[in-house]
């Protein structure tokens, strides 16, 4: 297969889901302090608001691949894109708390359903040699996503709106979620997808436009997997035969968030804080980490196909335990506190060409078709029920000691590091096919 303007645009338009992701999950952050005056929040509320949307989110992980398989990757991220414009008009209009959550909710559904489908969307259209750079625009547009949430939350305050700042700010996610919306009404069905329900020409057809060098064998391979599949009732996530894509599924999601990602993005200025920093702006800690985060990000694009999944994988890991111990040395012996800002971009920069850029590449290739949304649906939830946990014990930690979360964390990658240096498969160059009978389960 080769690259042409169908197979990039129908890539584009799959992970603008991503950008929505990036962009609903950092919005919020600009109007904490108005919606703790407009609600009158206590602490503990305004945890609960700013966290809200992770309850939709891990709903939104888990049940997405129902319709994933009845009505099709395209089509469900349709429906998601409706929940993403409903949550931004539905906040930006709340007239009490409890509507707000709810809004955020609905649009955490949109956040959760988006991260599995819009990698299993691209990773069942791309050629194998270019899967990894494809899949991983995914990341590259949830990035892109949270620059343009910061970005749009600080020109939205230039204009000086006053009370209604922040229904603005929240509001106008509704622009891109349209968007996403109009432009996949111009990409066409997954052609395994179509495979899978036995509708064989429009799927070669979908494949040929792809730009598949020789569709006819590529439908072969495809349908080859499909009826091994059938034929060992392979509809069933959890059978014996599938232990290890379930387990590397569910670790990858789970160690993307034990690196600490968004407990230290959420709390990055009490962190700062309790550093003895007087005061740091939230805008430029937002903007210097911001672009680290995008710019290893590309860089991770770049060579994600080259170097492969396993060796970033482990990189990162090797990385971020490094800057992880030295953080947590830092507030246990209270010296170099100037050296946390470059310590934690160092950190942001080792987690964005590992664990940013590979886990939902990973995700959309260790899984055969006939489970693959049930699949993903199950490594994306451990990633955002991983998220819910961390991100709400993180504070009692800290509170004991400020060293303590980061030593953990720091262990955390270690252990992943020996795990994906022993466990992990390489996929890189592979079909899903091919992948498939690697791992045993063809």
């Amino acid at each position: 297969m080769k690259l042409n303007a169908y197979l990039l645009r129908s890539t584009l338009v799959g992970a603008l889901g991503g950008l929505l992701f990036g962009f609903d999950t950092a919005v919020i952050a600009g109007t904490t302090h108005a919606l703790t005056l407009q609600y009158h929040l206590s602490s503990s509320q305004l945890g609960i608001t700013v966290s809200s949307a992770l309850v939709g989110t891990i709903l939104g992980a888990a049940l997405a691949s129902v319709p994933g398989q009845r009505i099709g990757r395209r089509d469900s991220l349709r429906m998601l894109a409706v929940l993403y414009v409903i949550s931004a008009l539905g906040c930006s209009l709340a007239w009490s708390w409890p509507v707000l959550l709810l809004f955020r909710c609905i649009g955490g559904l949109g956040i959760g359903g988006s991260s599995v489908l819009g990698p299993m969307y691209i990773a069942e259209i791309a050629p194998a040699a270019w899967r990894g750079r494809l899949v991983g625009t995914f990341q590259i547009n949830i990035v892109v996503g949270i620059l343009l949430a910061y970005l749009s939350n600080f020109l939205i305050a230039m204009l000086h709106l006053g009370a209604t700042e922040w229904r603005w700010q929240l509001g106008v996610a509704a622009l891109p979620a349209l968007f996403f919306l109009l432009m996949l009404f111009g990409v066409g069905r997954s052609p395994r997808w179509l495979a899978l329900q036995g509708r064989l020409e429009e799927a070669q057809a979908a494949l040929v436009h792809c730009g598949a060098d020789d569709a006819k064998a590529e439908m072969r391979a495809i349908l080859e997997s499909i009826h091994a599949d059938k034929a060992a009732r392979t509809s069933v996530l959890f059978q014996k035969k599938y232990w290890l894509p379930i387990f590397l599924a569910v670790t990858i999601g789970i160690f993307n968030q034990l690196s600490g990602i968004n407990a230290i993005l959420y709390y990055l200025n009490d962190i700062f804080a309790h550093a003895g920093f007087s005061r740091i702006s939230s805008d430029v800690q937002a903007v210097y980490i911001g672009v680290a985060n995008l710019l290893a990000t590309l860089a991770a694009m770049a060579f994600i196909d080259k170097l492969g999944r396993k060796t970033l994988l482990l990189l990162g890991a090797a990385g971020m335990t490094i800057c992880l111990a030295l953080v947590a040395l830092i507030f246990q012996t209270e010296h170099h506190m100037g050296s946390l800002l470059a310590l934690l971009i160092c950190y942001i920069v080792a987690f964005a060409i590992s664990q940013g850029a590979v886990v939902w590449v990973y995700l959309g290739e260790v899984f055969p078709t006939s489970v693959r949304a049930q699949g993903q649906s199950l490594g994306s939830s451990a990633n955002w029920i991983s998220n819910a946990i961390i991100a709400g014990v993180f504070p009692l930690f800290a509170l004991r000691h400020a060293a303590a979360p980061f030593y953990f964390f720091a262990a955390m990658m270690a252990l992943q590091f020996f795990i994906v240096l022993f466990v992990y498969p390489e996929t890189k160059g592979l079909t899903l096919e091919q992948m498939q009978r690697k791992l045993g389960i063809d």
